[in-house]
């Protein structure tokens, strides 16, 4: 098993910055496939950002070129780099792990993550 536990969310001013960590407790981290999931008021969760166990990544339409996400697998702490936020961006974001192979990690299908943290809420300018 493993904890999840989420921090550096807040508000971020247009053309400014805000770096999300996730701290992860438990065991065998890094055999993990992580992802960061957001949702918004009335609206469903949708998948954000995957790093597979060797780094490989995969982000949605609508972040790319504008988040990174990447893990540290001694510190055990997953991040997703936000940068340019647009008002769509806000969110309740949440980070989580997942078993399934390295075929299915990049669909982002948060069905099949059962391990997710408490959530950190970030709100783009508008």
């Amino acid at each position: 098993q493993v904890q999840l536990q989420e921090s550096g969310g807040g508000s971020v001013q247009s053309g400014g910055s805000l770096r999300l960590s996730c701290a992860a407790s438990g065991d065998r981290y890094s055999s993990y496939c992580m992802g960061w999931f957001r949702r918004a008021p009335g609206t469903a969760r949708e998948g954000v950002a995957v790093i597979d166990r060797d780094g490989t990544t995969s982000y949605a339409d609508s972040v790319k070129g504008r988040f990174t996400i990447s893990r540290d697998n001694v510190r055990n702490t997953l991040y997703l780099q936000m940068n340019s936020p647009k008002p769509e961006d806000t969110a309740m974001y949440y980070c989580a792990a997942s078993n399934v192979g390295t075929s299915n990690c990049r669909r982002m299908v948060s069905g099949w993550f059962g391990y997710w943290g408490q959530g950190t809420q970030v709100t783009a300018p508008h």
